[in-house]
């Protein structure tokens, strides 16, 4: 077998491990999908932590084993734990774009094939899932009590992915509102330097913030003060009035 043949076929099998891990991400969705459909949101999130805390030790252990690499009895790589704080911050950081980034492809991926309209319904509804999702997985991580309040939700609020990417406020009028404002947005951003519009996000924000205030506490409800494609001042591109019921 010559050289070139033998270089294919490791190309082959390259794609093949890389396609490996794209599926396993897809299957573990679908069943997250499927538990939420059998079972209902609060289940499905439920039982996705206990599947995660096992299933996470046992592949990264496998694969350091394979590629060089030690992970601790929770699965985490004992390489990243090593690092700086600074450069921990830095790769959550690129973690957080490259959410943002798939999730913007897969809005164009949608929008080119079929219509604006039916790329935005399909955003709108992924908020829907992934925002609750979010919460709950915030509120365990760092801790929450049940029926936090305004307090834990603003703690929440700085703990989501978007924190890393865009920069907020909040104002606090009275003990029982709290005012969210988003001063930047990378995406909203991006399009004002392209001379584009402000893309009208308000369909999707409204059901964003709602859900995932409400897992952080059931009590708490949203108001939109504006958001594209609400006018807005330069100051920020659109705000949020959370109360407490």
């Amino acid at each position: 077998m010559n050289k070139k043949n033998t270089l294919n076929r490791k190309e082959r099998i390259v794609s093949q491990i890389i396609d490996g891990l794209r599926l396993t991400f897809l299957h573990y969705g679908l069943w997250f999908k499927e538990v939420e459909y059998q079972l209902g949101l609060q289940s499905a999130m439920e039982l996705e932590e206990q599947t995660w805390q096992t299933a996470f030790p046992i592949m990264m252990k496998r694969l350091g084993k394979l590629l060089g690499f030690e992970v601790d009895p929770k699965g985490v790589p004992k390489q990243l734990l090593e690092k700086s704080e600074k450069d921990l911050q830095e790769i959550l950081t690129a973690v957080s774009i490259n959410w943002l980034a798939a999730d913007g492809v897969w809005f164009q991926s949608v929008e080119k094939t079929f219509d604006m309209f039916t790329a935005k319904r399909c955003t709108d509804i992924c908020w829907s899932r992934f925002s609750p999702l979010e919460a709950f997985h915030i509120k365990s991580l760092i801790g929450l009590p049940e029926n936090g309040g305004l307090d834990a939700l603003e703690k929440a609020l700085n703990h989501r992915l978007y924190s890393r990417i865009n920069k907020h406020i909040f104002e606090h009028p009275s003990g029982d509102t709290l005012i969210y404002r988003m001063c930047r947005c990378r995406v909203q951003e991006i399009r004002n330097r392209k001379g584009m519009d402000d893309y009208p996000c308000k369909s999707g924000g409204i059901v964003e913030y709602a859900t995932f205030a409400r897992t952080i506490d059931p009590a708490i409800r949203v108001e939109c003060i504006s958001c594209p494609p609400d006018p807005h001042p330069k100051g920020w591109f659109c705000s949020w009035k959370f109360t407490l019921i």
